[in-house]
């Protein structure tokens, strides 16, 4: 082989999808100065990431140094498997660790079945909601079969103690995925979402439902939104409460916003100072309206949270032009397509559209192979 292939970074930014692009492109990389200032070192979220990325691939190698400012990380084959089991920890929501495996678990040797334990809705994160509603329906326009691809909420848990749970299903793509034309958003056509609640009231649903349709209804008379009260054991170690829409168009678009309450996290609370006073299920209802509509009102096919998702997608497809268009571009969608560059060498061509405020990219993608199921 000649040179030594590692790539050298240096810092926390973007620690998930350098992992995830290292991954995929069989890329070790060396990563140092993680945290050099403050409290140094990984967090337990991100060595949870690595013991994940692990159990999902065979043969890799992973090294951290004992202050945990620099690790030494040699992608291993991705083989997915069956029956397996991680516990996300109480730092980062299960939603921090979803994107990850969906996007490995489609370039795996054999699909991919897994069980998630800890925090299924939280303030950080998109919610498991976000995910089974919006998520796993974008793969479809880059020709993953839906048949297969399932997320299923088997107990919720907000912060600041969990106890939540999901099982998630990742089917394997035979070889590539498609290249996309998706520019047009379309009209929204309906609105559908869910509230939860955990070990409160379940009366605290219908406030948000119908605070959320308040608004709603001025727009659009097709409005949907279900409830889900968690008690017991399902209803995980902590109360709260929170809500996921979506806005459905005329395109098959799916935009979508989520909001959570719950109390922050033990640790943060001093002993002397008093719970801090939760938001009202009122006022939770017409923020996530609020924040949907400021979604729609971006234009473009996805929503900011799915931006970067969607530039990764892009790039992995075979060699063919794929176009989007999206809104705003979001600070971690650009540095989404800085990482893309280092690793994959796409580059997008970027077209602002100044009548709709929109952003058309267009990138040849790279054509990254399910390599993994050739060898078996």
């Amino acid at each position: 082989m000649g040179r030594d292939k590692t790539r050298r970074l240096s810092g926390s930014r973007h620690f998930r999808q350098r992992m995830v692009l290292a991954t995929l492109t069989s890329t070790p990389v060396t990563i140092v100065d993680i945290r050099a200032d403050g409290t140094p070192g990984l967090r337990d979220h991100e060595v949870s990431l690595l013991r994940l990325l692990d159990k999902i691939s065979d043969h890799s190698d992973i090294e951290i140094n004992e202050t945990g400012t620099k690790l030494r990380y040699k992608p291993g084959v991705i083989i997915g498997g069956k029956d397996l089991e991680h516990d996300c920890g109480l730092q980062r929501g299960i939603g921090y660790f979803l994107e990850p495996l969906i996007l490995l678990g489609l370039f795996g040797r054999s699909p991919l079945s897994i069980r998630l334990k800890g925090i299924t809705n939280d303030t950080k994160d998109p919610s498991v909601d976000t995910f089974r509603m919006v998520t796993l329906h974008m793969l479809k326009h880059f020709g993953v079969p839906l048949e297969g691809l399932e997320l299923k909420i088997e107990s919720r848990g907000a912060p600041p103690l969990g106890g939540g749970e999901v099982l998630l299903r990742v089917p394997n793509i035979n070889s590539t995925l498609t290249a996309v034309n998706w520019v047009d958003e379309g009209m929204v056509k309906r609105i559908r979402g869910v509230t939860f609640s955990t070990r409160v009231s379940p009366q605290i649903e219908n406030r948000i439902l119908y605070a959320a349709r308040g608004l709603f209804n001025k727009f659009i008379p097709d409005v949907h939104i279900f409830t889900d009260h968690r008690s017991g054991a399902s209803g995980g170690r902590s109360a709260g409460y929170g809500v996921s829409v979506v806005a459905e168009t005329t395109t098959g678009c799916l935009i979508s916003a989520d909001a959570t309450v719950s109390h922050t996290n033990v640790d943060e609370l001093s002993t002397e100072s008093e719970k801090p006073e939760l938001m009202s299920p009122e006022d939770l209802g017409e923020q996530v309206a609020s924040m949907l509509l400021e979604e729609v009102a971006q234009g473009g096919v996805v929503d900011s949270t799915h931006q970067g998702l969607l530039f990764m997608l892009c790039a992995l497809c075979p060699p063919d032009v794929s176009k989007v268009r999206v809104g705003q571009l979001t600070p971690y969608a650009i540095e989404t397509l800085r990482n893309i560059r280092d690793f994959l060498d796409v580059k997008f061509i970027i077209k602002p559209d100044p009548n709709s405020n929109t952003v058309t990219l267009k990138c040849v993608g790279a054509g990254v192979k399910n390599l993994a199921r050739k060898i078996s």
